[in-house]
């Protein structure tokens, strides 16, 4: 069967051979500790879980408009203007099934093909993906050491051709946990706004950040930035409700109706119910606050432990629940560190080649305390065997 050919161009999850060997070790009854996840381990709060069993139950089972409800639409730009210094309208606003879901809508609406997005590395897997899909091409922007693996402005230049049109800017990021201060923001927005280079800002990980660092909004640098920027957010990390798929995205009139349009013929709108679950998420926004701080509990403790594990740098997080570490010594691939890792000492870790950097693995701290404790435990003898 002939497939078409960008379907053929988008790399395959290297994490499935990972995931699939633990989900059946874990089967076979062995003490799997994983540290692979990507999602909040606590459950939904059970004030969302009721709003949408009443939702159920009150018979708002069918079809919204194919951007969300408008009550919802009105919340987020309430929180918009609260929390990030954005003002919207509700038609500027678009619900989708997830954060990622938005981010595939905005980049099959602005890149075309021949195209360059700008994608920092080290990145989230599906980026490079999703602009492949859009028939562009990721410009991948490789950071170093010395800069903490953190974007710089020249470096930014460097990439920028007569063919660039956009640029993915995360932070707090996955997989580095890194939060970016408003001094760089902004001459992140000054490049941008000197070469008329179109922002998506990926701030899912938005109220997961520690320190008491504050997080910025680069489309609230300034109405020229702000005309360039379509901002994404969603319900799945900080509310713990990976699993209701509700994201959403803000940015100029023309995008947002653009993205209306593409989602109306793709998927139509975004589960009913869980836009119900969510508009009650956001009206007790500070549930969040207790989230972070077990987050920050877990990320003081990991990194405590990693002080013990002097084989292995990481990038010290501040914000998300990830922690980014150096395996370059052990001269093994990321994929096949990983898979020795599970099957020797059974922890289940992700490798970090999907994010661009195969001399990395990523530890996920979204685990109780007591597992992550026996995760750096069983790494550290894994270690120890293999020098």
């Amino acid at each position: 069967m002939n497939f078409a050919k960008r379907i053929l161009e988008v790399s395959p999850s290297e994490t499935l051979e990972i995931t699939s060997i633990a989900k059946k070790m874990k089967q076979e009854g062995h003490d799997v500790v994983s540290m692979a996840s990507g999602e909040p381990d606590f459950d939904t709060p059970d004030f969302i879980k009721k709003e949408a069993i009443k939702a159920i139950e009150g018979g708002f089972t069918k079809y919204t408009p194919a951007q969300g409800i408008l009550e919802l639409r009105e919340l987020i730009c309430q929180k918009l203007k609260k929390d990030n210094n954005l003002e919207y309208l509700p038609e500027q606003i678009v619900v989708s099934n997830g954060a990622k879901h938005s981010i595939y809508n905005i980049i099959q609406v602005l890149v075309d093909q021949g195209d360059e997005v700008l994608i920092i590395s080290p990145y989230w897997l599906s980026y490079p993906e999703m602009v492949k899909l859009a028939q562009a091409k990721p410009i991948i922007i490789k950071t170093v050491k010395e800069n903490n693996y953190r974007l710089t402005p020249a470096l930014l230049e460097q990439h920028i051709t007569k063919r660039t049109k956009l640029l993915i800017l995360n932070s707090p990021s996955n997989p580095t946990g890194q939060v970016y201060s408003k001094e760089e923001i902004k001459q992140f927005a000054d490049v941008c706004v000197k070469h008329n280079i179109l922002v998506i800002s990926d701030e899912i990980y938005e109220k997961i950040i520690f320190d008491n660092k504050p997080h910025i909004s680069i489309a609230s640098l300034g109405s020229q930035i702000n005309d360039l920027t379509i901002t994404v957010n969603g319900m799945s990390k900080s509310y713990s409700m990976t699993g209701w798929r509700i994201g959403y995205a803000c940015g100029p009139k023309a995008v947002m109706k653009a993205v209306a349009n593409l989602q109306s013929h793709a998927t139509s709108n975004p589960c009913s119910i869980s836009q119900k679950a969510a508009f009650c998420a956001l009206k007790n926004s500070e549930i969040t606050k207790e989230f972070c701080r077990i987050f920050e509990k877990r990320r003081n403790l990991i990194v405590e432990l990693m002080r013990n594990v002097s084989e292995i740098e990481y990038i010290n997080p501040e914000g998300a629940f990830y922690l980014f570490c150096n395996i370059s010594k052990f001269g093994l691939p990321s994929a096949e560190f990983a898979k020795k890792f599970l099957i020797e000492e059974k922890v289940a870790v992700i490798p970090g080649a999907p994010f661009g950097f195969d001399e990395f693995i990523r530890l996920s701290f979204a685990a109780s305390e007591s597992e992550i404790e026996k995760g750096i435990t069983r790494l550290k003898k894994f270690i120890c065997q293999k020098q």
